[in-house]
């Protein structure tokens, strides 16, 4: 079947979902989704078929029934079948409904009818492929972090975004006072989709940039150091990137940092002492956590 993706479905206890959403996006998932089913929650997840073979599911499940073995949880239900490429594009929409996040953002499928009067930034979003919808507790956190530090008072704030997937922590520094947002992403797909989510919330393209790249494409962008670095991928990519962050910061320059579980919250944490970053404050969410740091 061309153009066909893996539907992959874990039925699980509501305590395994992030360590599932976390296995899920390693495994390299897209377009994950989550909902209540009785006392259990059905996860969602998509991958392109030439990703994975059945072997590679068969391990992914076996890694699943582990991890909820470790956690003494009973095991989860998983399941997969192929769909192609039309029914993965609204497979998915259907669990996604506007959220209201902080105290003044409201992500917003592209794809519904504009509320008459919102009452906050309307932030519209269609991701694709991309990570980043909002639903997950490391979107959220950034989020929060992000309007604790512009939402308040007039800034002028130059804000580098590494990993940037749809594009929804851009956009949302721009609606909440930023004067100009970059953001980088390896995955031409990502790039594809923040462009076209900068468009849907009519944000000019000298204001906000989107390009393919990551740290090493920001220091060809930026042409003086910017005040705010945002990132929300996983770990151990973060932990490679931290030791090359002084290309972008200058003294005053602060960071949003997530897609951190907690158990792997100490090493991010060493390694950014190491670089000359104090962490401020550490949010948590379930099993993850955010970084707020700052030059030291």
């Amino acid at each position: 079947m061309a153009n066909s993706w893996w539907e992959i479905q874990v039925l699980c206890d509501p305590a395994l979902e992030d360590t599932i959403f976390w296995r899920l996006e390693t495994f390299g998932c897209r377009g994950t989704s989550n909902e209540i089913k009785g006392y259990a929650c059905l996860v969602s997840a998509y991958l392109p078929e030439e990703q994975a073979q059945l072997l590679d599911l068969a391990a992914l499940s076996l890694l699943l029934r582990q991890d909820a073995l470790c956690m003494s949880l009973s095991p989860p239900a998983v399941q997969w079948h192929l769909i192609d490429e039309e029914d993965w594009a609204s497979n998915w929409k259907q669990y996604w409904h506007p959220m209201e996040i902080g105290d003044q953002l409201l992500v917003y499928p592209a794809w519904l009818p504009l509320p008459e009067e919102p009452g906050r930034h309307l932030l519209r979003l269609d991701p694709g492929v991309a990570f980043g919808t909002g639903t997950h507790a490391t979107t959220q956190l950034c989020l929060e972090a992000l309007e604790m530090r512009l939402g308040y008072e007039k800034t002028d704030a130059l804000v580098a975004d590494i990993g940037c997937g749809s594009g929804i922590l851009s956009i949302a520094a721009i609606l909440l006072g930023a004067r100009k947002a970059y953001g980088v992403d390896i995955d031409p797909l990502a790039v594809k989709s923040a462009r076209s989510n900068r468009e849907l919330n009519r944000i000019s393209n000298k204001r906000l940039v989107f390009e393919l790249g990551s740290l090493d494409r920001l220091g060809k962008l930026v042409d003086e150091p910017v005040d705010g670095i945002l990132c929300n991928i996983l770990a151990e990519v973060i932990i490679d990137l931290i030791p090359h962050l002084d290309m972008l910061a200058k003294p005053t320059t602060w960071g949003i940092i997530s897609g951190v579980l907690l158990d792997q919250a100490k090493p991010v944490a060493d390694t950014l002492e190491q670089h000359g970053w104090i962490v401020a404050t550490l949010w948590r969410r379930q099993d993850w956590c955010c970084f707020n740091i700052r030059r030291s």
